[in-house]
């Protein structure tokens, strides 16, 4: 039988045990409750640029880490076409990674389902941490749709043993699942709110909106016996912005000449990207002399100064412009044809103002 100083020194052993657990349940319940405020503001985010924002600055404040950067896979530039729609392009986060791949960008992507603890090596890991610095640990938090890797969380700290092998990871793969419907919900709203009547890249109206508008446009012409002038611009060699500076600077080309073409036009005008590179313009009661001086203006605008490319070079944009105009019979019924022949009569007239040495106005041969 256990003597009374073993009773009482088990006692003590037991009640600091029991001390120990219920500090250690205390702890995690302060971490779970740490989790669940940063995930609320991940999901709390009204944005793209605002979720980006928590996810890069927000959780390095959150965890005290001085390092986070995410990498997202965009092949097809549509999350940056986004950004730059929204006005805040992707380069104006310094944290965030835009890549067409995932390959080749860090080891541990070939089979990351899982957060990924560990050391921080350089050679493995500067391309997805630009500018890391003097970090020494790692957590990598996949991100995923529809169980494809399509990006990560990087949370980088300067203490070696911070992010180890050795420690559970539930907590970043649960916040890796939140972050995951997050990122693949801000970009669906951002679709969302950018789609229907509306270009994604420009803000301008989209050809869909355009041949509705036409329509519109056209029974108003009709009623009142009126002119609808119809001006289609292109950009003069874009291809060569593409080609030369890479689809990123072409982007940009295609946003900074919409801005000013949009400057030149008036309210009651109907502005739409059309597609590529060309743009139309409807002008409701026009004659051809105003919409002449009106589409010399434009063209003056485009190539008034240099854009500014991504890389920080400067490129001179013009653009040749076709006119063409239509009034159409009281009694006419086929509005339809009517206006598709005023596009092509249009685009005919691009091609003679192309034909012509480009950077010019031409209005239809009557």
């Amino acid at each position: 039988m256990a003597s009374r100083e073993e009773l009482e020194a088990q006692l003590i052993a037991t009640r600091r045990r029991l001390e120990e657990l219920t500090a250690e349940v205390a702890r995690n319940e302060e971490k779970m409750r740490r989790t669940q405020r940063r995930e609320l503001r991940l999901l709390q985010a009204e944005s793209l640029d605002a979720l980006i924002a928590e996810l890069t600055d927000g959780l390095r404040v959150g965890y005290g880490v001085e390092y986070v950067s995410v990498v997202l896979c965009d092949p097809d530039h549509d999350i940056r076409h986004l950004l730059l729609a929204n006005g805040t392009p992707a380069e104006s986060f310094p944290h965030l990674r835009m890549v067409e791949s995932m390959t080749g960008l860090a080891p541990q992507y070939i089979a990351l389902r899982q957060p990924w603890l560990g050391a921080y090596k350089p050679c493995d890991h500067q391309l997805i941490c630009p500018g890391a610095g003097d970090v020494r640990s790692i957590a990598m938090i996949p991100l995923t749709y529809r169980g494809a890797l399509v990006g990560s969380i990087n949370l980088c700290s300067v203490d070696a043993l911070r992010f180890t092998r050795d420690h559970a990871s539930d907590f970043l793969a649960h916040l890796g699942v939140i972050a995951s419907f997050c990122v693949e919900n801000a970009i669906n709203r951002a679709r969302l709110l950018r789609s229907g009547f509306t270009d994604v890249l420009t803000g301008w109206n989209n050809r869909r909106y355009l041949l509705v508008r036409l329509g519109e446009e056209l029974a108003r012409a009709r009623r009142d016996g009126t002119n609808l002038v119809c001006l289609m611009l292109d950009i003069d060699h874009f291809k060569r912005v593409n080609d030369g500076w890479g689809h990123a600077a072409g982007d940009v080309v295609l946003q900074e000449i919409a801005q000013r073409v949009d400057a030149q036009v008036r309210a009651s005008d109907v502005a739409a990207r059309y597609g590529g590179e060309e743009f139309v313009v409807l002008l409701p009661n026009t004659g051809i002399e105003s919409a002449s001086l009106l589409a010399e203006r434009i063209r003056k605008a485009v190539s008034a100064t240099p854009v500014s490319l991504p890389g920080g070079e400067f490129i001179t944009i013009t653009a040749s412009i076709g006119i063409a105009a239509v009034r159409p019979p009281r009694d006419a019924t086929d509005l339809k044809t009517i206006g598709e022949s005023l596009i092509a009569r249009a685009d005919v007239a691009l091609y003679a103002a192309k034909s012509a040495g480009r950077n010019t106005v031409m209005v239809e041969a009557a």
